[in-house]
């Protein structure tokens, strides 16, 4: 029997500038083959994200045998190239008013599922 995955859906900000909004959306046309294959290392077997605004949506699938927040942050700040994606990313990113301190994407939470109705 496969694997199932597990899908996280998060929420972050955009700087609101309309150049800095076009910068990021050029930087995911082709990310960093670094930052592919660390996110594909860590487990993340489908990653989209959504821009409404200056809203951010990701929808994150991953293998919960091999995925682990804590062990892809570990394994992140480790990595002297993701952590330079990372700060670029971070030039462009703010947090929304629902994040914690420190947290970049926040997590969302399932209101509504089809799928039981």
């Amino acid at each position: 029997m496969a694997q199932q995955t597990v899908r996280y859906a998060l929420a972050l900000g955009l700087v609101d500038d309309p150049a800095l909004i076009a910068a990021y959306e050029i930087a995911h046309e082709k990310i960093w083959p670094a930052v592919r294959d660390h996110l594909r290392a860590q487990g993340v077997e489908t990653m989209e994200i959504y821009r409404l605004g200056t809203r951010l949506f990701m929808l994150m699938e991953v293998n919960p045998a091999v995925y682990s927040a804590e062990a892809m942050a570990a394994a992140s700040n480790s990595n002297p190239v993701i952590a330079q994606w990372e700060a670029l990313m971070g030039s462009y990113q703010c947090p929304t008013p629902w994040a914690r301190d420190g947290e970049k994407w926040t997590p969302m939470q399932r209101i509504f599922d089809l799928s039981v109705q």
